[in-house]
């Protein structure tokens, strides 16, 4: 399958914890990132997903926040992924931003290029990508 979500995380599903209607699903990346889904029971069931099994977070770069300065901030999105700038290309209206987590796995995000301009964004900076749980899709080999 080829799809158009830029970041494509591969791990292990480590914890499920179903509700009424949707489910909260923690996948643990090779790096022990983890990644906090929000999907629906019917999806758990249908992909079959169970603690041990692999799953692939798919995440659209434009569904991606970045953070500057956030030490201590506390958010009400689950996932914030800490690392360094190791990309960033400018174009007129927005701007691509690559963050390198300490595992080496790379978080991709475009934000408006006054965002950019606005948070100091450059190569080297550190940064956080903050993604909501409901945005994250979740996949399972086939």
């Amino acid at each position: 399958m080829k799809i158009s979500a830029r970041n494509q995380f591969h791990g292990e599903v480590t914890s499920i914890t179903l509700g009424a209607v949707n489910a909260e699903v923690t996948v643990t990346l090779k790096g022990g990132e983890q990644i906090v889904a929000i999907v629906t029971n019917e999806s758990v069931k249908s992909l079959n997903l169970k603690p041990g099994s692999e799953a692939v977070a798919l995440i659209k770069a434009s569904s991606v926040l970045v953070m500057t300065e956030g030490s201590g901030v506390r958010l009400s999105a689950r996932n914030s992924l800490a690392g360094k700038i190791t990309a960033l290309e400018k174009g007129p209206i927005h701007a691509e931003v690559s963050i390198s987590l300490p595992s080496g796995e790379l978080v991709h995000a475009t934000i408006t290029h006054a965002a950019c301009d606005a948070l100091g964004l450059a190569e080297g900076a550190a940064a956080t990508a903050v993604i909501k749980a409901p945005l994250v899709i979740l996949g399972v080999p086939g």
